[in-house]
C-alpha cells in the first residue's frame, strides 16, 4: 500500500473506530470480544484497502465484516455459553436510581440472550438504523429472511425481557 493509501486508511479509521467498537459490542455484549471484533474488521479492510474503488461503500464492507465475524465467534465451541449464566447473581437487586439506565442495562443484558443471527439482524436494524434491504446485503440472505430473523429476534428480547421484569 502506498503512503496516501496509508493515511486515508489512518483517516478512515480514527473516524470510525469508536462507533465500529460500539456496534461491535451490541452485537456481542462484551467490551473484550467486541475490541477484538472491531480488530478483525479493520483487519480486514486494510487488506483490501487498496482494492476499493467506491470509498462510499467502505462503511458497508466494514459492517459486513463485522458482523460475519461476530457470527462466527459466536459458533466457536468455547464461545457456546451465555455470559449471563457466567455471572453470579448479586445478593441484593440493585437500585435503581434511573429507570432509562436501568432500561437499557436490561436490554443490553437481554440482547445477549438472544441467539447470534437474530442479535446481528437486531443491531443493524435497530442501533445501525438499515433498513431491511441494507441487512440483507450484509449479512448475505434475503429480505424475506431478515424479516423473520427480525421477529423472531424481537419475540426472544420480549421473552427475555418480560422474566427480568417478573424477577426484578
Amino acid at each position: 500500500m502506498n503512503e496516501r493509501d496509508e493515511q486515508e486508511f489512518a483517516e478512515y479509521f480514527a473516524a470510525r473506530r469508536d462507533s465500529v467498537r460500539r456496534t461491535a459490542y451490541m452485537l456481542c455484549g462484551d467490551w473484550h470480544r467486541a475490541d477484538d471484533l472491531a480488530q478483525t474488521a479493520f483487519v480486514a479492510l486494510h487488506r483490501r484497502w487498496h482494492k476499493i474503488r467506491d470509498r462510499a461503500a467502505t462503511d458497508a464492507y466494514l459492517r459486513k465484516t463485522l458482523v460475519r465475524a461476530s457470527i462466527d465467534e459466536s459458533r466457536r465451541p468455547w464461545r457456546r455459553e451465555r455470559y449471563v449464566d457466567e455471572m453470579p447473581e448479586p445478593e441484593q437487586a440493585p437500585v435503581r436510581v434511573d429507570d432509562q439506565v436501568a432500561t437499557r442495562e436490561d436490554l443490553l443484558s437481554g440482547l445477549r440472550k438472544v441467539p447470534p443471527k437474530q442479535r446481528a439482524v437486531l443491531v443493524l436494524r435497530y442501533f445501525e438504523g438499515l433498513d431491511v434491504a441494507g441487512v440483507a446485503k450484509a449479512l448475505g440472505c434475503s429480505e424475506g429472511n431478515v424479516k423473520s430473523q427480525t421477529a423472531r429476534g424481537l419475540a426472544n428480547l420480549r421473552g427475555v425481557l418480560e422474566e427480568v421484569d417478573t424477577r426484578g
